[in-house]
């Protein structure tokens, strides 16, 4: 059951970001004129149909690390093999990769311990984070379920997985959210219910911390009621952690389907690839993998690949998992 779930999750994220690659940077407005209803090719990449993005690769080599236990200074080693050897992409070479993640990496290579590699400025708050957590979700639920999860001494394992690339407050609270819904989802929760669930649970959590309350006026928005009354008008796609994770789950919270929300996170517009494949995994969890079209799935590029390598994450040693 779990590895049928956790393929969801993950075949939902790359099928959501190989939607969004070949309008990525599209206005919302010239996505309204021809918006996209399936896979297409080429476009602002020029890219094959089916090719996913950075938002992938680093979400799978997430994986592959986690596969043998969680250990950021390996998970590190897999984004910089990533970065400079093309691993873990769809046609051997990396064709995206966002500011922040690049700096990471070059303090990396440049001998700073992994965990000292994070962006610290306000400024550098991009969602080059959010979209690489989603394996980390499956994996606390993995390590976990079905006992209740002790989100305080959770976090600071999520902050330090977050940090390798992007290390403000604001980021870590975003991830912190996402996961806390993710595994709300996993546990069975209604799609509306764990949503909230998630962001009460969280925010709650954060508002006992000086550090992380003192940024959480910022997440005045991410609140499933509020969402749910917010037009598309009032949602923001670019890549902003925040607008990310609000456009997320607008979308989750105005559609009931699969194909329905990452079409409607791709047609957001501006960074097509990210929402679509971060709202996707969550989708993914909720609807399955059955509700993922096929004729998506057919085109994907590396399918099987991607199956093996989560037949192997959940297949793996339950005793190095931590």
């Amino acid at each position: 059951m779990f590895e049928e779930t956790f393929l969801g999750g993950i075949l939902g994220f790359v099928v959501g970001d190989a939607l969004g690659v070949p309008v990525e940077f599209e206005s919302r407005d010239a996505l309204r004129q021809k918006p996209v209803v399936g896979m297409r090719g080429y476009g602002s990449h020029g890219q094959p149909a089916g090719t996913w993005s950075d938002d992938s690769s680093m979400t799978l080599c997430a994986v592959q690390s986690l596969t043998h236990g969680l250990d950021c200074d390996d998970m590190m080693g897999y984004f910089f093999r990533w970065a400079n050897e093309a691993y873990m992409t769809p046609w051997g070479e990396v064709f995206d990769m966002g500011k922040t993640t690049r700096e990471a990496l070059g303090r990396y290579a440049g001998g700073t311990a992994p965990l000292d590699c994070g962006a610290v400025s306000e400024w550098e708050n991009g969602n080059g984070l959010l979209m690489r957590i989603l394996p980390l979700a499956l994996y606390l639920y993995r390590l976990y379920a079905p006992a209740p999860m002790n989100w305080d001494d959770v976090l600071p394992v999520i902050h330090n997985v977050s940090k390798l690339t992007h290390a403000h407050p604001i980021s870590l609270i975003a991830c912190g959210l996402y996961c806390c819904i993710a595994y709300q989802l996993l546990s069975g929760a209604a799609l509306n219910e764990g949503i909230w669930e998630g962001i009460t649970c969280m925010k709650t959590r954060y508002s006992r911390y000086p550090e992380y309350a003192a940024w959480l006026d910022r997440f005045s928005r991410v609140d499933a009621d509020i969402l749910l009354s917010l037009t598309e008008d009032a949602i923001e796609s670019d890549g902003y952690v925040l607008h990310t994770l609000e456009a997320v789950l607008w979308c989750l919270l105005h559609t009931n389907s699969y194909r329905d929300c990452v079409l409607k996170a791709v047609n957001l517009g501006s960074d097509t690839d990210t929402v679509a494949a971060i709202a996707g995994g969550l989708a993914g969890i909720f609807y399955g993998e059955d509700a993922i079209p096929r004729e998506w799935l057919d085109v994907l590029v590396k399918l099987e690949a991607i199956r093996a390598l989560s037949h192997d994450f959940c297949q793996g040693d339950d005793d190095a998992l931590y």
